[in-house]
């Protein structure tokens, strides 16, 4: 008698790419564990022995999106131009597409999710919010250098403007009336001319 062959799993970013597009498609009330299982041909509990909750499979896809995210980043703020022009690019990204942007509604989620969430899980967000704010430091403390842009201490100027930042990106992913992506971007750009191009 030969024994039954096992359907091997289909690879994490597999995984992680179909939730990501389930949540594309149909929001995050369509993302299942059994959906998603059929849609990788796998039972919802053996999603369950990989992720062991729908939180922590929130987590992961944010954790996979945010490396695609950080790559593009890279590439970006790496790129010859100037330090404003990079910053305008670093603005572009971090600014969700529109209303139900896919990203910014797994990040909604999750921080939603993260007043329960274990210390782990808080490192780990904490780890995606770091990236970001590194690379936004360094830009700065560039552009500053360089003379492009005023004197400001970095970190705290890179504090405050994602902090306005997230405060948009909330409007624009939500669908808030009169904050579209052009609106917010439009305001951005006028804070960052009057805040760091005087005086430069």
């Amino acid at each position: 008698m030969t024994a039954a062959r096992r359907t091997p799993a289909p690879p994490r970013d597999r995984v992680l790419a179909a939730a990501m597009e389930m949540i594309a498609a149909g929001g995050l009330d369509k993302l299942t564990m059994a959906a998603l299982g059929r849609e990788v041909g796998m039972s919802s509990g053996h999603l369950l022995y990989y992720f062991r909750s729908k939180d922590e499979l929130l987590l992961q896809t944010l954790e996979w999106s945010e490396g695609r995210l950080g790559a593009e980043r890279a590439r970006l703020l790496t790129r010859t131009a100037t330090a404003r022009e990079r910053l305008d690019a670093y603005v572009d990204l971090y600014v969700p597409d529109g209303h139900r942007d896919p990203h910014w509604t797994l990040w909604l989620e999750v921080w939603n999710r993260s007043q329960n969430a274990d210390d782990e899980a808080r490192e780990r967000q904490a780890a995606i919010e770091g990236a970001w704010h590194r690379d936004l430091v360094a830009l700065l403390a560039e552009g500053v250098s360089r003379r492009e842009f005023r004197t400001v201490d970095p970190d705290r100027f890179a504090t405050r403007l994602r902090a306005l930042l997230d405060g948009f990106s909330i409007h624009v992913a939500i669908g808030l009336r009169g904050t579209d992506r052009g609106t917010v971007l439009g305001h951005v750009r006028e804070f960052l001319d009057e805040s760091l191009l005087a005086d430069a």
